[in-house]
């Protein structure tokens, strides 16, 4: 009879926990072939696919190419709790060769990246494209490691659990390197409803 039981509510337990259970994300699908969103001293625009957020991010840096970065995205359904995105928006530009801090405004989070390079500083403009889900807030931020661990090198930055989301990110500027790193800022979010506006 125990064995019956096993049977039966096993599988109800396995979804369950795939639903609600603080599980992986992974493995990541950086879309067709993993190829790369832009060509080297290009600019591109990137959005998830709507109600999606981002969830990893991979790069390939070339000093060759103007000491400049290949970019990849990964993005994934934000969970069920928070409903459809109510607004989305591009956030203010973040300049060429300067250090920047930016989150997203109005509690939203990173639905995409649009990026321009500039060759006088062999470095990129940056923007996020954020999505606002109805009012829910983010809580227990903190920041990533910085990626890549030295200027120069791969980097390859994702999110293992699933309710955890990227807000924005703070990124120092090497003039020796002409590179970049980043921290990306994480936060989790409220499931429900809450007073603040910009967090």
């Amino acid at each position: 009879m125990d064995l019956v039981l096993l049977c039966v509510f096993l599988p109800l337990v396995t979804v369950a926990w795939g639903q609600y259970g603080d599980y992986s994300y992974g493995p990541y699908n950086y879309g067709d072939n993993d190829e790369w969103v832009n060509v080297y001293r290009q600019g591109f625009n990137f959005q998830c696919p709507h109600g999606q957020v981002i969830v990893a991010v991979r790069s390939v840096f070339s000093k060759k190419e103007g000491a400049d970065r290949l970019w990849n995205y990964a993005c994934m359904p934000a969970a069920q709790s928070l409903g459809e995105p109510t607004e989305c928006w591009w956030e203010e530009i973040n300049r060429a060769g300067t250090e920047w801090y930016q989150t997203c405004s109005n509690n939203g989070l990173v639905a995409g990246f649009q990026s321009q390079y500039f060759p006088s500083v062999l470095d990129r403009e940056w923007q996020f494209y954020c999505c606002r889900y109805s009012r829910r807030c983010p809580y227990s931020c903190w920041l990533t490691t910085e990626y890549p661990g030295h200027y120069g090198e791969d980097m390859d930055m994702m999110m293992y659990t699933y309710d955890h989301y990227i807000r924005g990110a703070t990124t120092t500027f090497s003039a020796v390197d002409r590179d970049r790193q980043w921290k990306f800022i994480v936060c989790r979010m409220t499931e429900y409803d809450c007073p603040f506006q910009n967090v």
